[in-house]
């Protein structure tokens, strides 16, 4: 495989990800809640770190930054919207904007509404996706800075991409996010069959994340809020697609 890509757990509920290019060997890492898990995988795997990337400001995602370009040496990139409130960046990015990781192209697209200035690492040839808190495993992150039409609009970016697409989001929610799915679609047994699955991984410590964007399509809620028989559910038949996203929200939030 030309791109390597571990799973790094960290804090409580937080996921990194090691990116290794292995024709080049140039090594990445996606966020960094904290230092020294990432510091032990490259020093198991005999690494070098080259790129730190970041989706945006939340500390949970930036608390480490300091620490591992210390360590590391490595250079950080991170979206320009939000560069007055990142740690300082060698470079800034910007939606539409790509860059090379060895022989691996990487997209960044803007995925605003979790934050403002939140972006997602888009490996088209690698089908890797890496969307922090845009698009969870069976969820999506609460809208705190942007609007819910902006938080929509991300999502429907999301729908554009192959189905065979890896999504790795931050944090380690799904059993929670699939409880609640289970309040729109019942009886729905993609629903039901994803939640027998997680619980069965959970039991066995084993993480949830990543998750496949056709399963996410098919089974989280805020993803089919333009599904009829979601809006059947939620009886909002008449409703925008928008609107149903934000009352999919606002019942989440109040979970």
């Amino acid at each position: 495989m030309p791109l390597e890509i571990i799973t790094v757990p960290c804090l409580s509920d937080n996921y990194a990800f090691v990116l290794r290019e292995t024709e080049s060997d140039q090594v990445a890492v996606v966020d960094v809640p904290e230092a020294q898990p990432i510091l032990d995988v490259l020093k198991e795997k005999g690494w070098s770190l080259d790129h730190i990337l970041l989706t945006h400001h939340h500390d949970d995602h930036i608390m480490g930054v300091e620490e591992l370009r210390k360590e590391t040496g490595a250079s950080v990139s991170g979206g320009a919207p939000d560069a007055y409130r990142l740690p300082p960046l060698d470079t800034q990015l910007s939606d539409g904007d790509t860059f090379q990781l060895g022989a691996e192209t990487c997209r960044v697209i803007d995925v605003s509404g979790h934050t403002l200035g939140h972006i997602a690492f888009i490996f088209d040839e690698a089908l890797a996706a890496f969307t922090a808190d845009s698009l969870m495993a069976w969820g999506c992150g609460r809208v705190f800075e942007g609007t819910m039409d902006q938080q929509w609009n991300t999502l429907q970016k999301f729908h554009t991409l192959p189905r065979a697409m890896t999504i790795y989001s931050g944090h380690e929610y799904t059993t929670s996010n699939g409880k609640f799915a289970l309040t729109i679609e019942p009886d729905n047994e993609s629903y039901l069959a994803r939640m027998k699955a997680t619980e069965d991984a959970r039991a066995k410590g084993e993480p949830t994340v990543p998750s496949n964007l056709g399963l996410e399509l098919a089974t989280n809620p805020f993803l089919r809020a333009n599904h009829p028989k979601v809006k059947a559910a939620l009886g909002m038949e008449d409703a925008s697609d928008a609107e149903v996203f934000a009352e999919i929200r606002s019942r989440k939030d109040n979970f």
